[in-house]
């Protein structure tokens, strides 16, 4: 039975059963947050704190969010993406697990912002952020409660990107600790899970064959390497568009072509944008596009196509399959955009695998003990994960997996710290 007192809004409390399941099935493949889980239910080390996290409302991140109740913090839940709630967990967590949730799967952006002022009412000392838009609207539009906050952590490049820029122009009112780069996060998350999840997404809406396809990737990043290191690997042909040189040069040393976005348009088939950043498609490339062109996106957020180019030279559009929407443009050509350009892993498909999230969110459990236990020590900037969290998390997801590796001797340790010993 729903506590009367637990706020929420979320689509329909009666699917809190099967999103039980699924989160259970979920925390089968998280053993790392399990055991940081089950040090919390012991520690209590977020006693007293109340965490307002705006995060992708999954099974994975319902894990994450037991976590911090069992250390704990007062935990309150809003979506940071229209299309990237699961609403059975959204129910489960309310409905079983007490925690308030508003998440409504394909929310508009009134509600979207409406669920974010609702976590912030609850005057938090965290934030856990996807994206940086709760950090945004608290610094931009709830300033009275920035007195409270101790800390927050961040989960994306794009977010880390946005709070840098605050950072610099001094705007940034409270610590973050950038769980993104953690290298326990990056290389696995952004790399495997992103590269899997954004293949899956898009195969999920279109049933396409990847073999033979030209497949466009905007943005060489730890996210790009992933998706074009699987989407080689379904046997299609990479092309990939950068603006850093190095990230160009290593492409192209990975076997794949690099050119310029006008010079890709007309030659892919598919093509994946993974930026950060804004029209990365636009207008002049729709206009060479081949016919049949299918877009996605697997950045964060969905500026980076230009929709509305795209609605202005279409003659019509309408939906063709789920998630898929086709554009007729005036000239004949049909594009096909894919889940209104949002997250394609997450809006059409269920995003990263549970076991590379367990590594994600135990960084992110692990920063919130870190924030609580050094609050008033951290200075009001951007912080890398420590290397020490990073590693244990590393430890951790080693030992669940039964693998054992060396340690170094005291000679070597003494060697390698020493300048006297040469060749």
């Amino acid at each position: 039975m729903v506590n009367p007192t637990i706020e929420h809004d979320v689509k329909d409390l009666a699917l809190a059963d099967e999103g039980v399941s699924r989160i259970e099935w979920a925390a089968r493949e998280m053993p790392v947050i399990k055991l940081i889980q089950e040090q919390f239910e012991r520690e209590k080390p977020l006693r007293g704190v109340r965490l307002a996290a705006c995060l992708h409302v999954t099974t994975e991140t319902a894990n994450l969010m037991i976590t911090l109740q069992a250390g704990g913090a007062e935990v309150f839940l809003a979506a940071s993406n229209p299309l990237s709630t699961q609403d059975s967990v959204a129910a489960a967590l309310v409905a079983r697990y007490n925690i308030p949730t508003f998440a409504v799967r394909g929310e508009d952006d009134a509600l979207y912002y409406r669920h974010l002022h609702a976590v912030l009412d609850a005057k938090p000392n965290i934030t856990m952020d996807d994206g940086a838009d709760l950090v945004a609207t608290l610094h931009k539009e709830r300033r009275d409660l920035l007195d409270g906050i101790i800390g927050g952590t961040e989960e994306t490049t794009t977010g880390v990107i946005r709070l840098r820029a605050m950072a610099k122009d001094g705007a940034l009112a409270y610590p973050i600790v950038a769980v993104n780069e953690a290298q326990t996060k990056h290389l696995f998350d952004n790399r495997y899970g992103t590269g899997q999840s954004t293949i899956d997404g898009i195969t999920r809406a279109t049933n396409v064959l990847w073999a033979g396809k030209n497949v466009v990737i905007a943005g060489y990043g730890w996210c790009g390497k992933g998706v074009a290191l699987r989407a080689r690997g379904h046997g299609a042909k990479i092309i990939v568009t950068e603006v850093d040189p190095i990230r160009a040069l290593e492409a192209t040393m990975d076997g794949h072509h690099v050119m310029t976005m006008d010079e890709a348009t007309r030659l892919g088939d598919i093509f994946i944008t993974l930026t950060g950043d804004r029209d990365i498609l636009d207008r002049q490339h729709f206009e060479t596009m081949k016919d049949g062109a299918i877009v996605a996106n697997s950045g964060h957020f969905n500026v980076e196509i230009n929709i509305a180019a795209l609605k202005e030279m279409s003659e019509s559009q309408r939906t063709v399959r789920d998630s898929v929407e086709e554009y007729h443009l005036m000239d004949g050509r049909k594009i096909f955009l894919l889940a209104e350009g949002r997250l394609i892993n997450l809006a059409a498909a269920e995003g990263h695998p549970a076991s590379v999230m367990d590594m994600s969110f135990a960084n992110q459990a692990l920063a919130a003990e870190l924030i609580t236990r050094s609050q008033d020590k951290l200075t009001i900037e951007v912080h890398t994960v420590p290397p020490e969290i990073d590693n244990e998390v590393a430890r951790l997801k080693l030992k669940s997996m039964g693998i054992e590796i060396d340690t170094l001797t005291e000679e070597q340790e003494r060697y390698l710290n020493s300048w006297e010993v040469g060749t």
